[in-house]
């Protein structure tokens, strides 16, 4: 599947920040202090990524957290109730996120670090449970992933070679 690139200039990106931890590398001349921070941008209406930033003070890691996931925006297939347009697991690392369609009404129904993914793409109607490895990087990324492999009703025909009342019966 090509990945075409989408400039996060046009956007009007928001940003979620997941996690920040405090990690510790230990040196000759006592213990070095940096964070990390893992940060969802999107823009409410089917673009989303996420990114890592690292840095001694938060700040900053927020914002190079926010200048990396600017530069992994996804596009995200909604249907008309948005929703997804059809159930899917997405899988990363020993972290999947199933992702099933919901009704409209239903609203969003998933756990923290998926929750923020999907607000952020500007989904409003979705059920999702997160299943194997709880680490928050994983689960978001895994998110990711099960968004970019949703297809439109119109892709999958394309790609089989049929028409589109023939893909929904």
């Amino acid at each position: 599947m090509k990945q075409e690139r989408i400039d996060a200039n046009s956007l009007e990106l928001n940003e979620k920040v997941v996690s920040i931890k405090r990690v510790t590398k230990v040196v000759k001349g006592g213990r070095n202090m940096r964070f990390t921070a893992l940060v969802v941008v999107g823009d409410g209406n089917g673009h989303v990524g996420a990114g890592l930033g690292k840095a001694t003070e938060i700040p900053e890691a927020i914002r190079k957290g926010k200048e990396d996931a600017a530069k992994n925006l996804i596009t995200v297939a909604l249907d008309d109730n948005e929703s997804i347009t059809h159930d899917f697991t997405g899988k990363f690392g020993g972290a999947s996120v199933l992702l099933k369609k919901a009704p409209e009404g239903t609203g969003v129904i998933a756990g923290g670090p998926a929750r923020a993914v999907i607000e952020m793409a500007g989904i409003k109607n979705i059920r999702t449970k997160s299943l194997g490895s709880n680490n928050k990087q994983n689960v978001v990324l895994a998110t990711i992933a099960g968004l970019r492999q949703i297809k439109t009703p119109d892709e999958v025909a394309r790609l089989r070679g049929k028409s589109i009342e023939e893909i929904l019966g």
